[in-house]
């Protein structure tokens, strides 16, 4: 399990619940706050003049990377054993990282500064096994949510609900979008996927056995190009607007999400089906490829489009109230959608 820290001051304006939730530690000024425990510990910023005499053994260690002299530096911590060692670099990023994971791990835990997601993602993927955390000083208020989603996916998870099938439909011809990702799904797992961006149903992936096609786990047949699914846990997208190399949030029947990369999309002309159903007063959407190996989950599993009667109940993710611009939501907007 990688470690998540944040670097705050007290000009951020970042919700204490969100803080609490999501990382392991924080630290304000020269002062680290172990979360959990409520332990706290002061952070020393080691120099080469000072290095030799200071006792470093369970300390947390703050070092910027700006030369091979201060690489070693920091391997000279973690073997006088140093518990944890902040890093940060002021020019190369990634072989500085490489050369202290292949180093240190296990001596010492690696903790990597960044200020953005992207960020964090080359330091927890660097040498494969990457860094044992990242720490993280938003740059920008959205990064923040981002960065969880890369660092502790687990603990992001969509509110789910149930919806009652009202009414389905087949109309007709139209171009539906497969999406094949670059991982494997499993039972209760696919892609959230509706015709309005406040409700979308839970489309799973071809994770069952059948008589006639071999299962596909790497695919979700997703809907027609015009639905609406998640591009992260802000936004949505089109359908049609994905292509290899892009993310997809993969959802479980439980709210779980996960990121997944695209491998490639597949548009066909395909016989659709209209799918309604209720939530409370709420009446939403989807179109689907009309075929037996398109499932939508329910409570009880995954059932069939094909197969779908009205009052059968489906699991469906309810989206923020309002409108929303190029894929992001704007409450206070009234939008119609029919």
């Amino acid at each position: 399990m990688k470690e998540f820290w944040i670097e705050i001051s007290k000009n951020d304006q970042i919700p204490i619940n969100l803080i609490n939730q999501y990382f392991d530690a924080k630290i304000e000024g020269d002062t680290a706050t172990f979360l959990a425990t409520k332990q706290q510990h002061t952070i020393l910023s080691p120099s080469t003049e000072n290095f030799e005499t200071l006792d470093v053994k369970n300390k947390i260690l703050k070092i910027c990377i700006s030369d091979k002299e201060t690489e070693n530096l920091i391997v000279k911590a973690a073997e006088k054993g140093a518990d944890y060692l902040i890093i940060s670099t002021t020019n190369w990023r990634i072989i500085p990282l490489e050369n202290l994971i292949a180093r240190i791990k296990g001596k010492s835990k690696l903790i990597a500064e960044v200020t953005t997601a992207e960020e964090a993602k080359v330091a927890l993927e660097t040498l494969e096994l990457g860094t044992d955390g990242v720490l993280l000083k938003p740059s920008q208020p959205e990064e923040l949510l981002k960065t969880i989603a890369i660092v502790k996916p687990e603990a992001l998870r969509l509110e789910m609900t149930t919806a009652k099938i009202v009414f389905t439909k087949p109309i007709g011809n139209g171009a539906r979008v497969c999406v094949d990702t670059c991982d494997l799904m499993t039972q209760n797992e696919g892609m959230l996927v509706g015709s309005q961006s406040a409700g979308l149903f839970l489309v799973e992936a071809e994770v069952n056995e059948n008589p006639y096609v071999a299962s596909r786990p790497f695919r979700v047949n997703a809907g027609s190009l015009s639905m609406y699914t998640l591009g992260n846990l802000q936004t949505t997208r089109y359908l049609q607007e994905f292509k290899a190399g892009d993310e997809v949030v993969i959802v479980n029947h439980e709210g779980k999400t996960r990121k997944a990369n695209v491998g490639r999309i597949k548009i066909e002309v395909r016989p659709l089906i209209l799918i309604e159903a209720q939530v409370e007063d709420k009446l939403i959407k989807t179109i689907l490829q009309n075929a037996e190996t398109i499932r939508v989950v329910t409570p009880k599993g995954s059932k069939p489009v094909t197969e779908l009667k009205q009052g059968d109940e489906v699991i469906v993710h309810l989206t923020a109230k309002g409108g929303r611009h190029f894929g992001t939501s704007v409450p206070d907007e009234t939008v119609i959608e029919k």
